[in-house]
């Protein structure tokens, strides 16, 4: 009972961390901060942050490091950190934090397209539940294009009462600016390269089980690689520059409290329930996120965004159903294989020596 909680549990906190990412970090690009600066110092203090945790934790316990392994390790920097936080930091610097934030709910769809199509997910389309995970996924996509595109008249609601300081820029900024197809390809291509993270991830789980060094290290490789991109696009020195409060502060908790601590959740979970059943949880990110952005950022809300964001939901909801649905069919068709494997070894024992 525990054991299943747990995971729940983490995931909840890992959405509720990049709730607050989504909000911080766009009133960092509101006050000037680059995209792509912004990505690199959040992967350097990141890699600062989880070092010291995995040389202190997993000094004794930590598999040796094969070529094999780097190998992962340099992909899930590239998909899970550097094109998955570049892609979605450049689509959220002209969109808004919950229209983002709902069109990441195609993650799952996503996940399970890529899954599909390298034969690691089945489809089993003859079944309801294949049909469910077909059928969600097209859902998933058409919300995700609905809330793009379509925005509808305001929904009526009772303004928020708190008064932030950058509340009034924020509102100001965001008004005049509406989701274009260039945010919105990117948002959904950073979906696909964390989608692709996820699947190596969870083999890369099983064959090196130090989930802070696996951090650690693809943080300290995203960096670099973040750092060279930034340093290509943003030339002046005064891009780089912290001085500014909400700069530093979204640099550190974007870092700190995202890359480092959400990703160790996040690699814990899917060693113990799957790369699909950890980005299910992607909806509530749009719940939290869209309460925060109305309370503290003063965002409007649209009847396209919330009919968008129920057929995601609903869709990704499908695919979860479906593959629950299909995990008992699974479970038995390995434990055939087992009795197989085990009957030919019984008659066909291997020769030793």
């Amino acid at each position: 009972m525990l054991g299943d909680f747990m995971p729940c549990l983490a995931m909840v906190l890992v959405q509720v961390c990049y709730a607050g990412m989504n909000i911080i970090s766009k009133l960092a690009m509101e006050s000037g901060m680059k995209p792509l600066v912004l990505d690199a110092y959040c992967q350097m203090f990141s890699t600062i942050a989880i070092t010291l945790f995995a040389f202190f934790l997993e000094r004794k316990t930590r598999p040796n490091i094969t070529k094999t392994i780097l190998f992962q390790l340099f992909l899930c920097s590239i998909t899970g950190a550097t094109a998955n936080e570049v892609l979605y930091f450049l689509g959220l610097k002209d969109s808004t934090t919950t229209i983002a934030c709902a069109l990441k709910n195609v993650l799952p769809a996503m996940t399970f397209v890529i899954a599909a199509l390298c034969k690691l997910e089945d489809v089993a389309m003859k079944t309801a539940a294949g049909k469910a995970k077909v059928i969600g996924t097209m859902v998933c996509v058409g919300g995700s294009m609905l809330v793009s595109f379509y925005h509808g008249h305001t929904i009526d609601i009772t303004e928020s009462s708190i008064h932030w300081i950058y509340a009034k820029n924020m509102a100001a900024s965001s008004s005049g600016n509406g989701t274009s197809f260039l945010d919105t390809f990117l948002v959904i291509v950073s979906c696909v390269a964390w989608a692709i993270w996820l699947i190596i991830q969870e083999r890369l789980g099983k064959e090196f089980p130090a989930p802070y060094t696996t951090t650690a290290a693809m943080c300290f490789m995203a960096s670099i690689e973040c750092t060279v991109i930034g340093l290509i696009s943003e030339h002046k020195i005064s891009e780089w520059s912290l001085r500014s409060g909400i700069r530093l502060v979204a640099s550190l908790y974007t870092g700190i409290v995202c890359n480092a601590l959400a990703s160790c959740l996040t690699i814990w979970s899917i060693k113990r329930k799957g790369p699909l059943f950890v980005s299910v949880f992607s909806s509530l990110l749009l719940v939290i996120v869209a309460i925060l952005s109305w309370a503290l950022l003063h965002e409007k809300l649209f009847v396209g965004t919330l009919v968008g964001s129920v057929m995601i939901v609903s869709g990704l909801y499908a695919v979860l159903w479906g593959k629950y649905k299909l995990k008992p069919m699974e479970e038995m068709e390995r434990q055939k294989d087992d009795d197989l494997e085990l009957a030919i070894e019984m008659h066909f024992p291997a020769n030793v020596g």
